[in-house]
């Protein structure tokens, strides 16, 4: 996992209070924690805001300012003192790209060779990029060299986040990318299950407004991705076209209720029937394209995720274990937190997670 570099000093977070500030294309996610992986985490805050129809586009944000007025609500909200952020970009905006180094390099001199190798696979002038590498450790072929992961942005992403952060009088110290931002929650997820999990393979679907995300995993190996155009969005769709309503008017009824009396049977079934059907197609297509032939768990997360019903009838289509990610089960809370609305947000709430655990990196 890496951090990109954003063109001001970037400070270890470790030791300082950091929120996890993660920028949806619906919502503002904010998540605070303390404590420690020794001493166990705790939950200091959370918040959600949601964003106005259009101001995120594909990961781009179409008004700096509606986005960043939502930033400076939901940290409002959040109630923290805290202004130090860790943020992250769409996976779908990092070129990641691993390559081999010898071993012993000095920092400069792996720098050098990080550019050099850059220039083969990034597709624009290293100027207009932000670029930053980690090693991941000594390379499987020879103990002589090392394997080097490298993570190249354009600039314009990482300026506009940092940017929005800046105009709501916020400080940002870490830019991660989401999706990895994500398997580090997933890590707190894993540790609930018991057994050799290492072994286990995970499906982690991210349904997300536009798109949902599959990945799955055996160990800390990615053994298949695949993103499929369907999101919660449809849903949101379909209540327009039924109620007659704007499309912030069916967010609104979404997040608030009540629902009229055929929701359930003729908006929300169909659509959840919907989503587990593509869940179960995409698992048929890791099972006939890849060497592996089952799936030991399901794990849901995203916006969607926190649909009503939505892991049993997923549940049911794949005939698999399914849970709804909850990063925070193991952690205390403090008394500013409420159990029942945390429980509720926790799959929607792994980006952001994520991204506060940057505070523990070693």
């Amino acid at each position: 996992m890496t951090i990109l570099e954003i063109d001001l000093s970037i400070l270890n977070p470790k030791g300082r209070s950091l929120v996890g500030l993660n920028i949806s294309s619906t919502a503002i996610k904010m998540v605070e924690l303390s404590g420690g992986p020794n001493s166990g985490y705790q939950v200091e805050c959370h918040a959600i805001e949601p964003l106005p129809d259009g101001a995120v586009v594909d990961g781009n944000m179409s008004s700096l300012e509606m986005v960043s007025d939502a930033v400076a609500r939901c940290w409002k909200r959040l109630g923290t003192s805290t202004k130090f952020v860790a943020m992250a970009l769409p996976a779908a905006a990092v070129i990641t790209k691993k390559i081999i180094l010898p071993a012993g390099l000095r920092e400069a001199e792996m720098e050098i060779q990080v550019e050099s190798e850059a220039n083969q696979y990034i597709p624009f002038a290293l100027e207009e990029v932000n670029l930053d590498f980690q090693i991941i450790g000594p390379a499987p072929s020879s103990p002589e060299e090392v394997e080097v992961l490298i993570a190249a942005s354009r600039k314009e992403g990482v300026e506009d986040r940092v940017a929005c952060a800046e105009a709501a009088k916020l400080r940002p110290l870490v830019m991660d990318v989401e999706s990895y931002a994500k398997l580090t929650a997933f890590e707190l997820v894993r540790g609930q299950y018991s057994g050799d999990t290492a072994e286990m393979i995970f499906a982690l679907v991210d349904i997300g407004a536009n798109a949902m995300k599959v990945t799955v995993l055996k160990g800390d190996q990615q053994i298949y991705n695949r993103e499929q155009a369907f999101g919660g969005n449809r849903l949101t769709q379909d209540m327009m076209r039924a109620y007659g309503m704007s499309h912030n008017e069916a967010e609104a009824l979404k997040r608030t209720g009540p629902m009229p009396e055929n929701y359930e049977n003729e908006i929300l079934n169909p659509f959840l029937e919907n989503l587990a059907l593509e869940v179960s197609r995409a698992l048929q297509l890791l099972f006939t394209s890849t060497q592996f032939n089952e799936v030991h768990h399901i794990v849901l997360m995203g916006g969607g995720a926190l649909l009503p019903g939505i892991a049993e009838i997923v549940a049911e289509r794949t005939q698999l274990d399914i849970v709804l990610a909850n990063p925070f089960a193991k952690m205390t809370l403090s008394q500013r937190v409420r159990p029942k609305n945390l429980l509720a947000d926790a799959p929607s709430l792994m980006v952001a997670c994520g991204l506060a655990l940057r505070r523990f990196d070693p």
